[in-house]
């Protein structure tokens, strides 16, 4: 923006100069002949090619003549200079491009329960497309701007703040007052410490999931207020391990997180303070009247967790459901349990 107003700008004040300076010199060399207006009438007139005609008398003014040969020279070169500023932010889409970021602005500032993610490089990127696949608002930040760009280009509609997500005032733009969660994904260990030190300090009640690279990173990421750390060394690890001993296992999780038309999710609903379903049993809430998911677990308050329970689990405040089962029968169960 600062750069289409500073064309803008430049283009915009040699024009008016070349406009002044023309209508001045002409008013002079007139000897009070001519009035201001028709000076400017006849240095717009000129500069503009329209030529409607001289000035009364000016055919007998040799100077006024031969300065008027030097002002269609002159504006010529600055008219179109204006122009070429004026049709390249109208041809190469800057003016468009100004109204998409205030649209995306817009809507970012609407945002809210959204998940911030900071940093789309190698990991951030494949968090974003999950985000997206499973419709979970979101906005992304990242320092490289080209990046971005190319980015934005794979996923139209991209929610992203440019800037360095370890700053304050760019937090705040991606709205962490009202967001839920941070997932700090960069790529160097001390940078998540520090988003995650400045995101809890701006919003406590954050949830925030850390990226660790080095081993000796997570400690710190948990002192700092990181509620999980994610070891992407440990957890490659850990997949190639799979891949040889259980891989139609892995094959059947690849199925559901990578593939962008597959309905099967593994996904979680939260039984909150009010719910119709508080206080009551698996059995007397007839869940599978209501939704066709299969219940994997039940975790309760003191992060016990209940493996296939069955008809007399009870469903406290701040149970969590862990289920299986496509995106739409999800949806029903979510909305099953929150209702009052």
């Amino acid at each position: 923006m600062r750069e289409i107003a500073r064309r803008l700008s430049v283009a915009s004040t040699l024009l008016v100069f070349v406009v002044l300076l023309g209508s001045s010199v002409i008013h002079a060399l007139g000897h009070g002949r001519w009035t201001w207006f028709q000076s400017l009438f006849h240095t717009v007139i000129t500069l503009s090619t329209v030529g409607y005609g001289e000035l009364p008398g000016m055919e007998h003014d040799p100077l006024a003549r031969a300065f008027s040969l030097a002002l269609i020279v002159l504006g010529a070169g600055t008219m179109v200079y204006f122009a070429s500023v004026v049709t390249a932010l109208l041809v190469e889409g800057e003016l468009r491009e100004l109204l998409r970021k205030n649209r995306m602005k817009k809507g970012i500032d609407s945002l809210e329960g959204h998940i911030i993610v900071c940093g789309v490089g190698r990991t951030g990127h494949h968090v974003v497309k999950e985000l997206i696949a499973t419709k979970t608002p979101y906005v992304c930040i990242d320092a490289d701007a080209e990046k971005m760009a190319q980015f934005r280009e794979e996923m139209p509609g991209l929610a992203y703040v440019v800037g360095d997500a370890t700053e304050d005032e760019v937090l705040l733009a991606a709205g962490i007052a009202r967001a839920r969660g941070v997932v700090a994904a960069l790529s160097d260990d001390r940078d998540n410490l520090y988003v995650t030190l400045t995101a809890r300090s701006l919003n406590p009640a954050l949830r925030i999931i850390a990226k660790a690279v080095e081993a000796t990173a997570e400690p710190k990421l948990r002192k700092a207020g990181a509620d999980k750390v994610v070891s992407t060394n440990m957890i490659g690890g850990l997949r190639l391990a799979s891949e040889m001993i259980r891989p139609n296992v892995t094959e059947f999780l690849d199925i559901m997180l990578r593939d962008p038309q597959h309905v099967l999710r593994i996904e979680e609903a939260t039984v909150p303070e009010g719910s119709a379903l508080a206080g009551k049993t698996l059995g007397e809430c007839q869940l599978r009247k209501v939704c066709d998911v299969l219940i994997i677990a039940v975790r309760a308050r003191d992060n016990t967790h209940k493996f296939n329970p069955g008809a007399e689990q009870k469903l406290d405040p701040g149970s969590t459901l862990i289920v299986l089962g496509e995106r739409s029968e999800i949806a029903r169960l979510r909305a099953r349990v929150e209702a009052t």
